[in-house]
Parts: structure tokens; C-alpha cells; sequence
């Protein structure tokens, strides 16, 4: 449908369809070169973006990229579609809704009440025409609050997660790095592990342990073992202490199936952990990462570009109405985004359309050692993030994740983060804070140094109970 052409400097330049105008519009990146997507220059990329930005939004519902009968997430994309919110905007072009979403106009009432109207392909087409402070203004506005134990994603809060991973599940490497975490602030968006062996047993005493440790000092938050959805299942059924049900998520149905998940599969893990009844305070149960490249490297991209086809993937977290979800921005390596400045702006796409859509995004600030990238990539993204109003980030010790082999944040960025931008832990952590003794006078953490009572005396109860 449609004459995908666009004059510019006295060449025309044509497209394909759909799809191609997408992936030429969309800014440089590794990964769409190395899947032949990509536009062969600057020239076609502006050209690509003028014609992006005439399209109408309709026609996102007239021409799916995936057939409809081929792919589950197309279906549910289009049959969750809601009419009657996507109305207000029915008659913009993609270029109109840019400029809409950046008016005074779209406040976060407005814009919650659009996101079920919005298709993830309309949220990753408008994000393809805005400079980074665009994507970091509007993502600010949206507000999406989710609970558990506590409350994550509420205005002027910064949540984190606390990733005490270990290269062999060591119960008490575990134990002291999640002590750490705490003594930091950290921990109030989840205290959750990559297993390094994951299968059902060991999961379980993962669990048990994390349960006890936060039952011991009643931390309002909520524990997760990143293990397999399937695993999860069976760890409920055996009685474990399953608090969130992780699964990592692509955006086609193939790419999900090389994960091992179909929609079917996260409805009974959703279903198995609401019948737990573990939240106190709310009944957001899953918790799901994803991350540019993952339909690609599964080689379940249908040529859709990798931003794009990312975005689909928001469509099958915001179904299951998750507490978390996190993109993991630099951690598939360079053959998909191979500097700074692409995980960068991959990391506040990623991230925009995420909240446009509704979904709760957090992000693993991270990258692999081979990209050519450096902490001070992810002080800036780290720092962009925040103010874009970024849910949660994740926090390892010294942010050097020694099991999985890749740089995220430390705990002490946390404080860094909070500290510029006064934001504040979850609400229900920030008490327990207080009641631990954790704050100072100001509402500042007090720095875990050796003198410190409060370490001073965990160390004691837990060589006492050791």
C-alpha cells in the first residue's frame, strides 16, 4: 500500500514496503547492517524518515508486518488493539504524533489513557523521528505504577535491582553480595539471580535461601531466580518460594519459540504464581527482560529491523501485566550494537516505547567487553535514563557481574543516581530503610564502611547464625 518514495538532493529514493522504510528510517546501528536492513547512507536514512513521517498511523493496522495468521504476537497485537483510546489520534500521521506527544497537551493522564491505542510498531516508528531529548521528554510524562511488596514506578522514585549472581550458586557468595546490595539502597525493585546451573532443585534452594533472608529482616520487597519459565512451574508445584515468574521475551512467535515460550506457556506460569498469593500490597507477578537483537540473532526477524521488531515484544509484556521488565540494552555485544553511542540511544528507544505502551521499563545498563564502549557510556545512559524516569536499573557488586561475564552498574551508582535527581526508593523500601537505621538525618543511606552499627551488627547476626 502506499508510494514509499521520498526526492532528497535530486535522487529519489524508493522503498520496498513498510518494513524497509522502517528499518532505513531507523538511526545507525551493527545489527541491521549485519542483517542487510539498513540505509546505505545518510541520505536514504533522511529520505526514509520523511516518508516515515507522512505515513498515517492507520495504515500500522491495515499492513502487519508479520501476517496475522502466521504469528501469534501479530494476533495478539491486533485483537488487544483498543478502538476507542487509538480514536483521539486516529488522524494523525506518524510526524503528527510526534509532534503531539511532545505538546503540552499530552500529560501523563493523556497519555496513559492513549497507550492501549498504540501499536508497538506506531511507538517504534514515532521514536525513529525524535533526537534523544525527545524520546528522554515524553518517556518522563509516562507514569506507570505497578505493586507487589512494595510500589515501583512512581513519580520522582528510582528502583533497583539487586543482582547477587555467582559463577557456582554459592549460597553464602550469594548471601554476602546481597548483604552488600542492601546496605546500599538496593533491592527494592528485586533481589534476583541468573543461576549458573538452572535447573529445578537448585532453584529452589536459591529461593529458599533469598525467602529467608528477607522474611528474617522483613524487607518489603519481592525475590526472583532468573530461571526458565518452565522450571518456574515446577518450582511452584513443588512448594518453592516463587515470588516473580522471569522470562526473557522477543517480539515474533518464532523467536519465542527458540526461547522455548509460547503465550500459552506465560498464562499458566501467570496463572501458578496469582494462585501463590505472595503479594501484599498487589498481584503483578511476572517479570520479563528483552533486548535489541534477539529476534535477530534467532534469525526470526522476517527483515523487520531490530528496533522494531523489539518493540513487539512490549506488546506480549504489557498482556501479562508485569511488575518488571528490563531491557538489557548492551549485553547481546557489538554485532548488534557495537558502541557507546548505539547502546545509548538503543537504551532510551528501548525505553520509550516501552512506557508509551504502558509496559514498566527498567534497563540493565550494561555491555560485553568486546563492544567498544567504557563506564563512562553507561554513567551517560545511566544518567539520561534517570531523568527520562526510567523504572528501576540493576546493580551488581563492583559492576563487574562475575558469573555472566559483562559490565552492568554497581550499588554505589545507585546512590549516585538518587542523589542528583532526589529520587527515592520504592515508598515501602524507603520506610524500611528508615527503620533499619539505614538513613541518616537527611535521608541519606549511610555509607556501609566498617564503623558503620548497622553492618557492623548484620555481620554479627549472620556469623552467629552461621
Amino acid at each position: 500500500m502506499g508510494n514509499f518514495a521520498h526526492s532528497f538532493r535530486g535522487e529519489t529514493y524508493r522503498f520496498a514496503d513498510l518494513k524497509a522504510v522502517l528499518a532505513c528510517a531507523s538511526a545507525r546501528r551493527s545489527g541491521d547492517e549485519l542483517a542487510g536492513l539498513a540505509a546505505e547512507s545518510d541520505a536514504q536514512r533522511v529520505a526514509a524518515r520523511a516518508v516515515l513521517a507522512d505515513l498515517p498511523l492507520k495504515i500500522f493496522l491495515e499492513e502487519p508486518l508479520i501476517p496475522y495468521a502466521e504469528d501469534e504476537i501479530t494476533r495478539l497485537i491486533f485483537d488487544t488493539h483498543d478502538a476507542v483510546a487509538f480514536k483521539p489520534i486516529s488522524h494523525l500521521t506518524v510526524g503528527g504524533l510526534r509532534d503531539y506527544l511532545l505538546s503540552y497537551e499530552a500529560d501523563t493522564a493523556v497519555l496513559t489513557r492513549l497507550a492501549p491505542g498504540l501499536t508497538p510498531e506506531m511507538a517504534a516508528a514515532v521514536s525513529k523521528l525524535m533526537r534523544n531529548q525527545d524520546l528522554i521528554a515524553i518517556s518522563r510524562k509516562c507514569v506507570v505504577v505497578k505493586k507487589f511488596r512494595n510500589t515501583i514506578g512512581l513519580p520522582g522514585r528510582l528502583s533497583s535491582r539487586l543482582q547477587p549472581n555467582h559463577p557456582t550458586d554459592d549460597l553464602r557468595g550469594i548471601a554476602a553480595s546481597t548483604l552488600d546490595g542492601l546496605l546500599y539502597g538496593t533491592g527494592d525493585a528485586v533481589i534476583g539471580i541468573n543461576p549458573a546451573t538452572d535447573n529445578v532443585q537448585n532453584c529452589i534452594s536459591l529461593l529458599d535461601m533469598l525467602d529467608g533472608l528477607r522474611q528474617r529482616y522483613d524487607i518489603p520487597t519481592q525475590t526472583c531466580v532468573l530461571t526458565h519459565v518452565t522450571n518456574a512451574i515446577e518450582v511452584m508445584n513443588a512448594g518453592g518460594a516463587m515470588d516473580l515468574v522471569f522470562q526473557s521475551i522477543a517480539g515474533s512467535e518464532a523467536a519465542n519459540e527458540g526461547f522455548g515460550i509460547n503465550l500459552n506457556i506465560l498464562r499458566e506460569a501467570q496463572e501458578a504464581a496469582l494462585s501463590l498469593k505472595r503479594g501484599t500490597i498487589g498481584n503483578d507477578v511476572m517479570y520479563f527482560e528483552t533486548g535489541q537483537g534477539a529476534a535477530l540473532s534467532a534469525g526470526a526477524h522476517f527483515g523487520i529491523d531490530q528496533q522494531t521488531i523489539e518493540t513487539r515484544a512490549y506488546a506480549v509484556a504489557r498482556a501479562f501485566s508485569p511488575l518488571l521488565v528490563n531491557t538489557v540494552v548492551g549485553f547481546i555485544g557489538p554485532e548488534y550494537l557495537y558502541d557507546g553511542k548505539q547502546i545509548i540511544r538503543a537504551g532510551l528507544e528501548d525505553h520509550f516505547c516501552a512506557k508509551l505502551l504502558g509496559v514498566p521499563m527498567g534497563c540493565d545498563v550494561c555491555y560485553t567487553n568486546h563492544a567498544e564502549a567504557d563506564q563512562d557510556d553507561m554513567d551517560t545512559l545511566m544518567t539520561l535514563l534517570t531523568a527520562a524516569g526510567v523504572s528501576f536499573v540493576i546493580a551488581v557488586p563492583g559492576a563487574d557481574d562475575v558469573m555472566l561475564n559483562y559490565q552492568s552498574l554497581a550499588y554505589h551508582d545507585v546512590l549516585y543516581l538518587r542523589s542528583v535527581f532526589g529520587a527515592r526508593p520504592a515508598p515501602e523500601f524507603e520506610i524500611w530503610l528508615e527503620k533499619m537505621d539505614m538513613y541518616d538525618a537527611a535521608g541519606r543511606m549511610r555509607l556501609p564502611t566498617p564503623q558503620n552499627p548497622v553492618l557492623r551488627r548484620l555481620i554479627a547476626e549472620h556469623r552467629d547464625a552461621a
